[in-house]
């Protein structure tokens, strides 16, 4: 039996009086696109924390790649190949695009850093090459030499994701990537979300229901703290439970 890429067990957190997370199990399948979806303070924010490794559990544990990760860093987390984004886009706005992607590509244990070396970073064509690649990749290849802080917030949000699949993830944590955006911003990165998705495995937190419906393999619902239901996308919708807590008229 083939093991799930990312497995959790019983996992539980406590905020003075609040249970964030109640004895969550969970599972993330190999090369599938798995979304988290659930009403505001549900946990599901809180959730990706622990399994970035922002934040660690009061109790239960996280397996990534066959290897108990709960107590490990984000950074060795990453090093493993788990990377992720935030619901607010996490860039460096006075650098340009392809700059943020050199440093993540830096960062990176195969990369052999610069910093290690008494020259300029600019002479390491191939370094710059590969950034290029990756903003190719998200659809900013027009915009390497733009500033970050001069992007549209859709493009932002496009470049946080080439920063990430520049540390070459296995599994890459989307939180609320289209949070902000208008229609035809999101509709573009549904786009991109699809064309990820052929190349690295993916959770999906979202409140775009569509969005959901559209990309999703499996969708889990977390209420409260609690994993109510996790199923097809099909089971998820007829499920009363799922209905009643948090789709309501939505679908």
């Amino acid at each position: 039996m083939i093991r799930p890429i990312l497995e959790v067990r019983q996992l539980s957190r406590r905020f003075a009086a609040v249970d964030a997370l109640k004895a969550v199990d969970f599972s993330l399948e190999a090369g599938e696109v798995h979304a988290l979806i659930g009403p505001n303070g549900a946990g599901k924010t809180t959730f990706i924390h622990h399994l970035s490794g922002a934040l660690f559990p009061d109790s239960g544990s996280i397996h990534f790649a066959g290897e108990d990760v709960t107590r490990q860093p984000m950074h060795a987390r990453v090093q493993r190949g788990m990377a992720r984004s935030y619901q607010i886009t996490n860039v460096f706005p006075a650098l340009s695009a392809l700059d943020n992607v050199v440093l993540a590509v830096q960062g990176r244990p195969d990369a052999g850093s610069s910093f290690r070396f008494w020259r300029p970073v600019t002479q390491e064509k191939a370094l710059f090459e590969t950034a290029a690649g990756y903003l190719a990749q998200v659809g900013l290849a027009a915009k390497i030499h733009t500033l970050a802080a001069a992007l549209s917030h859709g493009e932002q949000r496009a470049l946080e994701l080439a920063m990430a699949l520049a540390t070459q993830p296995k599994v890459l944590l989307l939180d609320e990537p289209m949070a902000g955006t208008g229609p035809e911003e999101s509709a573009r990165m549904v786009e991109l979300i699809e064309h990820l998705a052929r190349h690295v495995t993916l959770l999906l937190v979202e409140h775009d229901m569509d969005a959901v419906f559209r990309l999703a393999d499996r969708i889990s619902v977390l209420v409260n703290g609690e994993l109510i239901c996790t199923g097809t996308p099909d089971t998820v919708r007829a499920d009363p439970a799922v209905r009643r807590a948090y789709l309501g008229d939505h679908l």
